[in-house]
């Protein structure tokens, strides 16, 4: 019997002594609650927590006077929606520097992230019409903490200034449809006004509503930037060549055995190229990859790899091993390249023309060029303090104690520990479900067998 099957069976029998020891309390109470001679217990109802349905029972009340006239104002804020306007599905362009964010989704339990400032930002302003579900809002990409990007897309509902004119008929929630932009509301000037500096709406557009930011995206292109020293770049832009086409990338991903069963995915281009900067004679350098879509923590780890080709600790074949999941079916254990470096540079859609009005646009450059400005300001203030530092010592190969410094040596990939296999993870995942079915159907026939007597109702 393995090691987790006994470890299930010890809870099983560790809940059946609880449930147990449960009864007896039950009974020990049940004694005393019939000795007891209370007199009738008054129930305090907090007036400011309500049933989202008696909404409107509530503002009669208010208008009455029953109650303080901006209670009424607070419970709609809270909410966050406007629901007696006309409404239109849009697709807004995003841009964020993700230093401070755990990642772009608000489903991490984490925050601040992307997602929910920029909901903030939608309630500040009134234009969301429903919540997030009913706004049938969508996504292209899920970044990472830290990651950046100047080109995701998300789709929702918000609230228009037109109005249907083919079934005007003053309906509150009616949807406006086709692609109209003149009077519209200026959803990129209002929204970066309410956004923090680090999050800016670049541009909106007006989509059918069998649009999907996520489903619709035909490609998506990464950066990485990264500073040169002394790799070898044309040894990792070679290797990068192989990754384009189709191929399996489980060995270049976290993998996600429960929600994700195919890990082929295609890249139609890689390139590494310089940038215009450098630094104390170090220049800096970008990847570019372009795909159809890409996996979790793809990017980086596909970086991760190349860099040791570039520091010559690996050679280029490499990359052809490790595409191969027949030869290598479980991956060899590797740290991802950091999150910083990687923007998400653009989403591409079929037909879409992202527009902003000329103030809007004025104000965003405007924006950008002054954090250029002050950033460009913080890097030479800190250069300022790298030429003020005390000279180095000679050997600077010796540490204060007298000791040699040790370089850190590489460990080839294939001679490192490696991580269970997906169909590894697929058997355990099936062992575990099982047994929790056991687990599951015990307990069911436990709380059919037990019986817990009624209270009795205080007099």
């Amino acid at each position: 019997m393995s090691e987790d099957k006994q470890d299930l069976i010890s809870q099983i029998k560790s809940l059946q002594n609880r449930v147990k020891e449960l009864e007896a309390d039950n009974a020990k109470l049940m004694s005393q609650v019939s000795k007891c001679s209370c007199g009738k217990i008054e129930e305090k109802l907090d007036g400011s927590v309500r049933d989202s349905t008696n909404s409107s029972v509530e503002g009669r009340k208010i208008e009455t006077g029953g109650h303080n006239p901006r209670k009424k104002k607070v419970v709609e804020r809270m909410k966050g929606t406007v629901n007696h306007h006309f409404k239109r599905y849009v697709a807004l362009k995003v841009m964020y520097f993700g230093q401070r964010f755990y990642g772009f989704a608000s489903e991490a339990q984490m925050e601040p992230t992307i997602e929910s400032e920029i909901f903030t930002a939608l309630e500040k302003t009134r234009l969301l019409v429903a919540d997030k579900k009913e706004s049938q809002y969508s996504r292209c990409g899920r970044t990472d903490k830290g990651v950046s990007s100047v080109g995701q897309v998300i789709s929702l509902y918000l609230r228009s200034n037109l109005k249907e004119s083919s079934t005007n008929n003053n309906s509150s929630r009616e949807a406006v449809q086709g692609k109209q932009i003149e009077g519209e509301i200026d959803y990129v000037r209002v929204l970066n006004r309410a956004l923090p500096k680090d999050i800016r709406i670049i541009g909106w557009c007006p989509v059918t509503i069998d649009f999907s930011a996520r489903f619709s995206c035909l490609a998506r292109e990464y950066k990485y930037f990264f500073w040169s020293e002394n790799l070898n770049l044309s040894a990792m832009d070679s290797a990068g060549k192989k990754f384009v086409g189709e191929h399996d990338f489980r060995n270049f991903c976290k993998m996600d055995a429960v929600n994700v069963h195919n890990y082929k995915r295609c890249v139609t281009s890689f390139e590494v190229s310089p940038c215009d900067m450098r630094f104390e004679g170090n220049q800096l350098c970008a990847i570019k990859i372009r795909g159809s879509a890409f996996l979790w923590h793809q990017v980086r780890c596909m970086v991760a790899v190349l860099f040791m080709i570039g520091q010559d600790h690996e050679s280029v074949d490499v990359i052809d091993a490790l595409l191969d999941t027949e030869r290598t079916p479980r991956k060899p254990q590797y740290t991802m390249a950091p999150e910083i470096p990687l923007v998400l540079r653009s989403c591409e859609f079929e037909g879409l023309q992202f527009t902003c009005s000329s103030d809007a646009g004025k104000a965003l450059r405007v924006h950008l060029q002054n954090e250029c400005q002050m950033y460009q300001l913080q890097a030479a203030i800190f250069h300022e303090a790298l030429i003020s530092c005390l000279p180095l010592p000679k050997d600077q190969s010796l540490l204060k104690n007298g000791t040699v410094k040790k370089k850190v040596s590489h460990i080839p990939l294939f001679s490192r520990p490696t991580e269970p296999s997906y169909e590894e993870r697929r058997t355990k995942l099936d062992s575990k479900r099982e047994v929790e079915g056991h687990i599951g159907r015990y307990n069911f026939e436990l709380k059919l067998t037990c019986h817990v007597p009624k209270l009795p109702d205080f007099v």
